[in-house]
């Protein structure tokens, strides 16, 4: 090996208290990373008319340009859409649910921040383990590792994938060789299989590797304050109204007026979804109905009118706080409501909303309500879909006095988001566009569309990552330029000897780990992409082969919840780094061997 020069101590220097910084979080990572870009500077490691050129890097504005379209995507409700389908379709069996639950995520982290998938389908798994009663700390955990995995799939899946290229293209200029960069989906059956093996790894043995936890409580479904104050059961119970069963072809208003306690708020036919029929809704056989109550007074209420237990549940969509719930309404003194009965005001057909209880003067009323005549001051409760309360919200009439979701899913603009992130893949693949230069123009057509507005772009964009991304690319720099990199290189090289390529890999990928669990996975990427091809030249193996390793072997990031993705799932599911050891040490291992085996079957 050759003797350090001046520059590589200074460089070596750096990185260790680049690697200080960010293990004992002196202060916070992305503020660490800048201040390394600074010293880098001022040492003259770096040109100054280099130093701030990863802002406007390929991989940086290819990272904020996935961003907003994964952004775009859930603004216009697509993401809710796959979240229902999946309340729709999931079993009761927590190997199918886990299963169902993390192939998805990791389908969608394929294509946006895995950060960004991990947090949609968190309430989801929530709601799932509240009608299962399987514990949420049995699902989280093996949901929050696919969404990881997920990111393996694809080349815009990960900061680390999309920086591949670049570092490899950097990497080929100073070493003044040629390497073939790779396509959007050259990582794809790797990625697949480790997707693949980490579902299985929980599927036959997430017994042994996760906490036992504790079943959600299904009564503390949306807004159970409301519930608790009135005295309500707001869940809803389907039944299915065979040929014969005396409800058929009769009115929502006289059945329910033959049965107090027992409210219809949903029904479900040939014709889709209906919330809150109309007082003079005729009900079909073969219907489903949505009946609110009671327990014992809806079962009551089923065995009288030989009604069914419906097969399924199409009302589970009701179950999302972000879809519907209990609401509080205040009558407005002088409002046109005052004086009128509440069966004239016909809450159900106007506004689309179920009544449940009214409360006046200390009291609540659950009873004969339809024949009352609203006072000044009287507090209705309602069951609604967010989207008819903020309809509700602009009658004069009225003050809603509960919070709810204040701006609904832009769901006419959904094929305008589907349209710009097709828009995007299409140019991905079949033209020879940078790729941040056809990610961006997806996102143009999304912001030109108005699928998410400007400042909704702003937010949607992580910038405590670009800045990470952005300042740790001089430092990489440094690294490669002043011939740090060949020399730890050389090192690996010497102290691996003897090793079979295989063996080479192995190393090269558990050093990776070891820097993701570390510092991060973007700024393992960017320290080791330039050492790994450095490798592979010293043992005449493929530099391009090499590097990818690096950036999959990024991901390896289980054994600790250091992962923003594991931090996220941590305090939901009741973890502890303990639990994280356990589960993620089998999943670290797994990956490691699958891999290596895939790298070398697939590329």
């Amino acid at each position: 090996m050759e003797a350090l020069t001046p520059d590589m101590i200074l460089v070596l220097a750096i990185l260790a208290g680049a690697i200080l910084l960010f293990v004992t979080e002196v202060v916070r990572i992305d503020v660490a990373a800048i201040l390394v870009m600074v010293v880098v500077g001022l040492t003259g490691l770096v040109p100054a008319g280099d130093l701030f050129a990863g802002f406007a890097s390929n991989a940086v504005i290819a990272i904020i340009a996935v961003m907003i379209l994964g952004a775009a995507l859930d603004r216009v409700g697509v993401m809710a859409r796959v979240a229902t389908f999946l309340l729709r379709v999931g079993g009761d069996t927590e190997r199918r649910i886990t299963a169902l639950v993390s192939g998805t995520v990791a389908g969608v982290s394929a294509f946006m921040q895995n950060i960004g998938a991990a947090a949609l389908f968190l309430p989801v798994v929530r709601r799932l383990s509240e009608r299962t009663s399987i514990p949420s700390a049995r699902l989280l955990m093996p949901m929050g590792f696919a969404a990881i995995l997920g990111g393996t799939i694809t080349l815009v899946a990960s900061g680390p994938l999309i920086l591949l290229n670049d570092l490899l293209a950097a990497t080929a200029r100073n070493l003044e060789v040629e390497i073939e960069p790779w396509g959007l989906f050259s990582p794809t059956p790797i990625g697949l299989a480790l997707a693949a093996s980490g579902i299985a790894l929980f599927a036959l043995a997430g017994h042994r590797l996760l906490p036992r936890g504790a079943p959600e409580d299904a009564a503390s479904a949306s807004l159970p304050d409301l519930a608790a104050i009135y005295g309500l059961d707001r869940t809803i119970r389907p039944f299915l109204v065979p040929l014969g069963s005396p409800l058929c072809e009769r009115e929502v208003e006289a059945v329910e007026a033959e049965r107090h306690g027992v409210l219809l708020v949903a029904v479900y036919n040939g014709d889709g979804l209906r919330l809150a029929p109309s007082r003079d809704y005729r009900i079909e056989p073969d219907a489903v109905l949505g009946l609110v109550g009671a327990p014992e007074d809806v079962e009551a209420f089923a065995d009288a009118q030989d009604l069914k237990s419906a097969s399924g549940d199409p009302f589970r969509q009701l179950w999302d706080p972000d879809q519907a719930g209990l609401a509080e309404i205040l009558v407005r003194p002088g409002g046109d409501a005052v004086g009128k009965q509440v069966r004239d005001l016909r809450f159900r057909h106007v506004h689309g909303v179920t009544l449940l209880a009214l409360h006046r003067g200390g009291e609540v009323i659950t009873q004969g309500i339809r024949e009352m005549e609203l006072a000044a001051g009287d507090v209705l409760v309602v069951f609604s879909p967010w989207e008819r309360l903020r309809q509700l919200s602009r009658e004069p009439s009225y003050v809603v006095l509960s919070d709810y979701p204040p701006d609904p899913p832009r769901t006419g603009k959904q094929w305008w988001a589907l349209g710009g992130f097709a828009l995007a893949l299409v140019l991905v693949i079949f033209t020879e566009l940078q790729l941040s230069l056809a990610l961006m123009a997806g996102a143009v057509v999304i912001l030109l569309a108005r699928a998410l507005t400007p400042d909704e772009a702003y937010q949607a964009v992580s910038w405590k990552t670009v800045f990470l991304l952005a300042a740790l690319i001089p430092l990489g720099q440094a690294v490669e330029e002043t011939g740090t990199a060949a020399w730890i290189a050389a090192g690996v090289i010497q102290v691996t000897d003897g090793l079979p390529l295989w063996g080479m890999q192995l190393v090269v990928a558990v050093l990776t780990t070891a820097f993701t669990l570390t510092i991060s996975n973007v700024g393992a990427t960017v320290l080791l992409v330039p050492l790994a091809a450095n490798v592979a030249l010293g043992v005449g193996a493929d530099p391009a082969q090499f590097g990818l390793i690096v950036a999959l072997a990024a991901s390896n990031a289980f054994l600790l919840p250091t992962h923003q993705v594991s931090a996220l799932v941590m305090g939901p599911g009741g973890y502890r780094v303990a639990d994280f050891l356990r589960a993620g040490l089998a999943m670290t291992l797994v990956f490691l061997v699958v891999l290596v085996a895939m790298v070398n079957v697939f590329t």
